[in-house]
C-alpha cells in the first residue's frame, strides 16, 4: 500500500471528505483489513485564492511547492491537491516534482476528463469557482481530448462563485442557494445542450448530487479519491 500525501484546506469541507472517503475506500477493498497512510499538509485558504485573484501565480506556485516538499521529506508515494482552482499552476508544479522525484501528481481535471471519456461525453458544462469557469487551465485538458467545455454567462459565474465562496466554502449549504444552482444549471443546459455538468469545484458536492441535479453530474472530488485510492491500493 502506498503511502498519499494531499495538500489540502482549499477549502477545509472537501479535505475532510477526501480523508473520511479515502479511509473507506482502503478499508472496503482491504476487506476490512487496513485504513491508508495519509498526510495532510493544510494550507491557508484565503491566502492561496488571493494569489488566485490577484494572478499571482508564482506566489502560489512556491506557497503550494512548499508543502509538497513537505509530503516528500514525509515518504509519500502519491501526492494530490484537493481543490480544482489550485490546479491553475498544476503544469508548473508537476514540472518541479519530476525533476526532483517520480512520484505521481494525481491531477483533477486529467482524472475527471479520462472520466467522461470512458462515458462517451462530447459536450460538458462546467460550474466552479469564477477562476476555473472563466481560466483555461481545466477546459483545455478536455478540449485536447475532444470534449467541448462550455460554461454559465457572466452573471452567473458571479452567483455561482459566491455560493461557493460565502457559503459551501464554510459548510454552509442553503436550500435557497442549491435552487439558485439547479436553475443555473438547467440554463445552461437550454442554451448549450450539454451532455451533463462537472461539479468543478470540490465543495459543490455538499448541495449539488445525482438526486438533485437536472442532468447527469460529474462528481470531480468523488472520482479523484476513487482514483488515488485505487492507486494507493497498488
Amino acid at each position: 500500500m502506498k503511502k498519499v500525501g494531499l495538500i489540502g484546506g482549499t477549502g477545509p469541507e472537501s479535505t475532510l471528505v477526501y480523508y473520511k472517503m479515502l479511509n473507506h475506500l482502503v478499508c472496503q477493498s482491504s476487506g476490512g483489513n487496513a485504513f491508508p497512510e495519509l498526510v495532510i499538509e493544510s494550507v491557508n485558504l484565503y491566502k492561496a485564492l488571493n494569489y488566485v485573484a490577484e494572478k499571482q501565480y508564482q506566489q502560489l506556485e512556491e506557497y503550494l511547492w512548499q508543502r509538497i516538499s513537505n509530503l516528500l521529506n514525509c515518504g509519500c508515494e502519491i501526492i494530490a491537491l484537493t481543490a480544482n482552482t489550485m490546479h491553475i499552476v498544476f503544469d508548473r508544479l508537476k514540472g518541479r516534482l519530476e525533476k526532483v522525484s517520480s512520484v505521481p501528481f494525481v491531477s483533477i481535471p486529467e482524472t475527471v476528463c479520462n472520466y467522461a471519456q470512458k462515458l462517451g461525453y462530447r459536450k460538458l458544462g462546467l460550474l466552479g469557482t469564477i477562476f476555473t469557469m472563466q481560466e483555461d487551465f481545466f477546459k483545455k485538458v478536455f478540449e485536447k481530448a475532444g470534449i467541448e467545455i462550455v460554461v454559465p454567462d457572466a452573471d452567473a459565474m458571479t452567483v455561482i462563485n459566491e455560493i461557493i465562496s460565502m457559503e459551501l466554502e464554510a459548510g454552509i449549504v442553503k436550500e435557497s442557494s442549491t435552487s439558485k444552482l439547479i436553475e443555473n444549471i438547467k440554463i445552461l443546459q437550454e442554451r448549450t445542450k450539454m451532455q451533463a455538468v462537472v461539479l468543478g469545484c470540490t465543495e459543490l458536492p455538499l448541495a449539488l448530487n445525482q438526486d438533485n441535479c437536472p442532468l447527469p453530474c460529474l462528481d470531480i472530488m468523488d472520482i479523484h479519491i476513487k482514483c488515488l485510492a485505487e492507486l494507493c491500493m497498488q
